[in-house]
């Protein structure tokens, strides 16, 4: 780990929620690295993952995620649906028994690991192989792009247990696929497999599981070779776009192409 990330109180988190972190030039590499668990996601998970969303160098400009083992994260450890649960996190049946501000802002704080990798400046990839359920296939969700091997099993399961997806997953599928088919997605928990997930706009490419890291450093080597300024503005116009009018997203692109020019005008100069 660089120097601009290691501190006692991060390498804890780190070891605590199985996330590695490499940082090589403009490129950051974070991966869930508990294969023995299938990468099953606990609140230290989410810990992890939002303390690193603070402390990359500012001139990282491609995030990528991707996990260890034959599944990307198969979600929510179950332990936290156990009476036992996971020493010093609340169960699920601790929740339910909170007031509902308590509940509500624990659930906030679990939000920053998903939520963050649409806001950072830096194009987010996620790299899916095997089972992504539930948080799992929230987490991949939540990066700007997806490449997944070609025996990607996507799923939404929490509808199925009397829950709902409540780590971002809900706006980020609608984005994806529109409202009757996330609808569809969550309130079956059917298996949404590659050839589907390229065909509904969730994956960029599906490849053969063994291509897959090869296909990454293809993706990361052309977002990098373009001007860092340029993808950086192009990535705030086309996140934000769903949510402006016609008017205010020609505004906008507006505003981003004076920025532009005037960068340029510099770089010429």
């Amino acid at each position: 780990m660089p120097d601009s990330l290691a501190s006692p109180l991060l390498d804890e988190r780190l070891s605590a929620g199985a996330i590695e972190v490499t940082v090589a030039g403009a490129r950051a590499d974070i991966v869930l690295a508990r294969p023995d668990a299938r990468n099953a996601q606990t609140p230290a998970t989410w810990r992890a993952l939002a303390a690193v969303a603070g402390l990359l160098p500012e001139d990282v400009r491609v995030v990528v995620l991707s996990a260890t083992g034959p599944s990307f994260s198969a979600g929510l450890d179950r332990a936290m649906m156990a009476p036992s649960g996971i020493g010093g996190e609340p169960t699920l049946a601790d929740m339910a028994a909170m007031p509902a501000p308590d509940c509500d802002a624990l659930i906030a704080g679990y939000q920053q690991a998903f939520s963050w990798w649409r806001d950072s400046s830096a194009v987010t990839i996620a790299a899916v192989q095997g089972h992504a359920v539930g948080a799992g296939f929230q987490l991949a969700l939540a990066t700007d792009l997806m490449l997944c091997a070609d025996d990607v099993a996507l799923a939404m399961r929490e509808t199925s247990l009397g829950l709902v997806p409540d780590l971002g997953g809900t706006g980020r599928l609608v984005e994806q696929v529109g409202y009757g088919r996330a609808l569809e997605i969550c309130a079956t928990g059917r298996w949404v497999g590659a050839d589907e997930a390229v065909r509904l706009g969730l994956a960029q490419a599906a490849v053969p599981a063994q291509s897959l890291p090869a296909a990454v450093d293809d993706l990361v080597a052309a977002l990098l070779a373009t001007p860092a300024g340029a993808l950086t503005a192009t990535k705030t116009l086309l996140a934000g776009a769903g949510a402006r009018t016609r008017r205010d997203q020609l505004a906008q692109e507006r505003a981003a192409q004076v920025e532009r020019l005037a960068d340029l005008a510099r770089l010429l100069g």
